[in-house]
């Protein structure tokens, strides 16, 4: 996307707006979008129906002002993928500014200030300050504005907050004079940075060498950042800058020492008269950046007005396009305008090593502010009804990084994409970036996301330009994932060094029973702090799990498999604490743990080309979920081949997804417990009478990669059925907010931890979408209606959450979540319909295909 936001696409959203405004007017409940932008008609547009959806109001108190999940308190407006974002005042000595920003310096969010740009106003003959605490005050987010009016007896102020392009937030001050006499007024705008860097330290405590400098104009003020590369907590340039400029000339006074700036004006207001003032709010990350926003700052300063209509203009059709114009409950709509919300704010335009515009798992989330593969096929299938050209970049942002055989570091991974791109490259990449992840991919969803864009777009041109990268990602699978050849996958890990040594040998820590060292790691480990030892070598593995005697081990390709299936810590990849593996020990093998911990170790093979060159790891289990992803893969990989009119190709997809399908109902369903597992092999097994290998892995419990046979369509009819029966057992998926990561029977099932009890919601959407797949309608009404009911803050204003307790509901991990916020989406457009109740619960309808 062009730094600024196109001026033809505006016109073209606002032309689509009045076409769609015309078509969907109706005496329910629906939106009825207007083509106005001003006056008593605006506010019966879209955006005014829809006020503080979501909670964004707060008082930053340091750079690091984090939750108990690490996430930056309270929930900041951003829009058009600018990387600042602004909160509404919450206490009177805020009143009269945008509380914050906060930034985001490259890959972490930073708030720099509890406020910037406070006004105050004075009449310049009384002396007498205006409180805005004693006014009559109107203080609201809606969808693509924050806005603040304070109403006196003889005067009027109004601020609002949107963004005119994708480094640059506009302020407008409307001042109106409601008396009957001329006033005179002074003009104060002030400003101080935070000095508090987190609970424990100051800015000076924690980044010693950091420099803030502030400097001023008579049209601008600039908060310059020196060059700070703390990989784990602000990398700036050197060059990054906070830039305001206003309309207005004022004389600016600096307290270098303190941090702090203030700035001063005279106003004169006839009888009756109001003047409108405005200012922009930028933030860049390096000179080149600051040169161009200059330029466009001063553009939108002199044209204020038409960028604050293209604003509301965008945010019509967003809304317009994405809610669908359905006479859904409110309630219900409000949960789907918090979605959109959430996605927009998570945009990020290109910068750095990100070369499209896509959207971030969480811009409050410490760890989030990058991109990752299968959140942005879900970020991408949402956006694909409202803002498919974001959709469509959010896809190519990921595919800017689809491994070459000619690549530098990873040759041997021609065709993969990888797990997740940041502002900053790693090491490998010759950057200095810490959260870049080469060790595995994720899911193959890609063609899902890709197919669903077109599917609202029609754009046969994304097709033909996607087709041979997904055609390539998905051939990846079976040249490095499928170590036996048998065409049933594994997920692994890459050759990757946090995964094997520099000879290529499988790596991995161990920490034994009474630091009493096997002989064996003597000779093969090297010993490290606190009793830990590091090893490699496949058959110094062998040895460890024959012998048993460890307390801990961490297994770098473990880690890998588990964040390339998205789940990360399942417990079908091995992973248990030791309580539970006691517990376990207990019920199965008269408590000996070390028999009950062979059920649960992992075994890698290496996988290797026709050559001998390691190309990664498998892990030793074929997954049902990915096989099932697989499948669908090909049939809509064979409906892309039959639009571009490769009538061959498509046949050979198609026949290909048919026996993957068979192969799946064969190999991964458990009779006598009704329900799909991965399956455990190894080079010694013997196929069945259907090919199928190794043995189901009942005894790491159930979880919703169960289901994903459902979602896809493929499952047989009496295995949908016993597998339906699971998921509504209340002793098993069927909770207070139900489809949790873990069945409660699961062995290792925690409600606390990340995929072994918490319930995501991509996990609940697809569990819907597998029992409507099958004709359980009723049931997949049943447990929507108990996740919108009892998942904590979610049809209250509340932020969008990473995941929910199953047990109480309550929040979990990060807020302001891109994927859930999706997942709803989808939720919203496929399955409420018209007619919804008006007690707020849905009615489940077949989504159309």
């Amino acid at each position: 996307m062009n730094l600024i936001f196109n001026s033809l696409s505006v016109k073209k959203i606002a032309l689509i707006t009045l076409i769609l405004s015309i078509i969907s007017c109706s005496e329910n409940n629906a939106v009825v979008v207007t083509s106005q932008s001003t006056g008593a008609q605006a506010e019966n547009s879209a955006v005014y129906k829809f006020n503080d959806v979501i909670d964004r109001a707060g008082t930053p108190t340091k750079h690091k002002d984090y939750d108990s999940y690490q996430n930056q308190k309270f929930n900041p407006f951003f829009d058009l993928g600018a990387w600042h974002g602004f909160l509404l005042p919450e206490s009177e000595s805020n009143y009269g500014s945008f509380p914050g920003p906060l930034i985001i310096a490259e890959e972490y969010s930073l708030y720099i200030a509890e406020k910037l740009e406070l006004l105050t106003i004075k009449d310049a003959i009384s002396k007498q300050s205006y409180d805005f605490n004693k006014a009559e005050k109107s203080i609201h987010s809606r969808p693509g504005s924050l806005s603040q009016t304070y109403q006196f007896d003889d005067l009027s102020v109004e601020l609002t907050l949107q963004y005119a392009n994708n480094r640059t937030a506009l302020v407008k001050t409307s001042i109106s004079n409601k008396s009957s006499s001329s006033k005179k007024l002074s003009l104060l705008w002030q400003g101080r940075l935070l000095q508090q860097w987190d609970d424990k330290h100051t800015v000076e405590q924690a980044l010693p060498n950091w420099q803030r400098n502030i400097s001023a104009d008579q049209y601008s003020v600039a908060i310059s950042f020196s060059k700070q590369r703390n990989i784990w907590d602000i990398l700036t340039s050197g060059s990054s800058e906070y830039q305001i400029k206003r309309s207005i000339a004022a004389n600016t006074t600096i307290d270098s020492k303190a941090h702090t700036y203030q700035s001063e004006s005279q106003l004169e207001l006839a009888s009756a008269e109001k003047q409108v003032l405005f200012t922009t709010h930028s933030y860049v990350h390096n000179q080149q950046e600051a040169l161009q926003q200059q330029d466009l700052s001063n553009q939108i300063l002199a044209d204020s007005e038409r960028y604050i209509q293209e604003a509301e203009q965008r945010w019509q059709s967003y809304l317009s396009l994405g809610l669908k114009q359905s006479n859904a409950a409110i309630e219900q709509q409000k949960i789907a305008v918090k979605a959109i919300e959430t996605l927009s704010a998570n945009w990020r335009s290109s910068a750095g090593a990100l070369l499209h515009d896509s959207v971030t798992p969480s811009v409050t989330a410490r760890w989030f502010n990058g991109t990752w593969a299968w959140d942005s096929w879900k970020h991408a299938y949402a956006l694909a009804h409202f803002n498919n050209d974001l959709a469509k970049d959010n896809v190519r942002a990921m595919f800017d990084y689809q491994v070459d055989k000619t690549d530098s570091v990873r040759p041997q991974d021609d065709g993969m994409v990888i797990d997740a791109i940041f502002y900053n490259k790693d090491t490998a990449r010759n950057g200095d970036g810490g959260n870049w992840n080469e060790r595995n991919t994720k899911p193959p969803l890609a063609s899902w996301a890709v197919w669903e864009i077109y599917q609202a777009s029609n754009d046969i041109e994304f097709i033909k330009e996607m087709f041979p990268k997904l055609q390539r990602y998905h051939q990846w699978w079976y040249k490095n994932r499928d170590h036996n050849n048998n065409g049933l996958i594994e997920y692994g890990g890459n050759k990757h060094r946090f995964h094997n040594d520099a000879a290529g040998n499988i790596s991995f820590s161990v920490k034994f029973v009474d630091n009493k060292v096997a002989d064996f790691a003597v000779n093969h480990c090297q010993a490290e702090q606190e009793q830990w030892f590091n090893c490699s070598g496949m058959q110094v593995y062998k040895q460890l799990l024959e012998n048993g005697n460890y307390t801990e081990l961490d297994i770098g390709a473990q880690h890998g498999a588990g964040w390339e299936s998205g789940m990360d810590n399942a417990a079908r990849f091995g992973f248990i604490n030791a309580e539970q593996l006691q517990t376990y020990a207990n019920d199965k093998y008269q408590g000996d743990v070390e028999l009950a911990r062979k059920d649960w170790q992992v075994m890698f093979f290496e996988n290797k080309s026709a050559q001998g060159a390691l190309l990664g790891f498998s892990i030793n289990q074929e997954s049902v979920e990915l096989n099932a992803y697989l499948a669908n893969e090909k049939s809509l990989l064979a409906n892309m081949a039959k639009l571009l009119g490769l009538t061959r190709v498509a046949e050979q997809y198609q026949q290909e997804s048919l026996r993957l399908a068979a192969r799946v109902n064969q190999c991964f369903f458990d009779q006598q417990s009704g329900f799909y597992y991965d399956r455990k092999i190894s080079d010694t097994d013997k196929a069945d009478q259907h090919g199928c290998l190794g043995e189901i892995l009942v005894s790491r419990g159930r979880g919703p990669e169960g289901w994903s046979p459902l979602w896809a369509g493929i499952a047989d009819k009496e295995k949908a059925e016993q597998v339906k029966n699971v998921m509504l057992n209340p002793d098993e998926f069927n909770s207070l907010v139900p489809l949790g990561t873990a069945s409660q029977s699961n062995p290792a099932f925690d409600a606390d931890i990340y995929w072994r009890g918490r319930v995501w919601l991509d996990q609940v959407y697809f569990g819907l979408i597998a029992l409507n797949n099958y004709g359980y309608e009723q049931e997949a009404t049943m447990l929507a209606n108990k996740l919108f009911n009892n998942a904590q803050g979610l049809s209250a204003n509340g932020s969008i959450r990473e995941n929910y307790n199953p047990i109480t509901g309550a929040v979990q991990g990060a807020s302001n979540f891109s994927w859930s916020a999706a997942h709803l989406l989808m939720l919203y457009r496929e399955f409420v319909v018209p007619n919804s109740k008006s007690n707020g619960e849905i009615e489940i309808t077949k989504p159309a295909n």
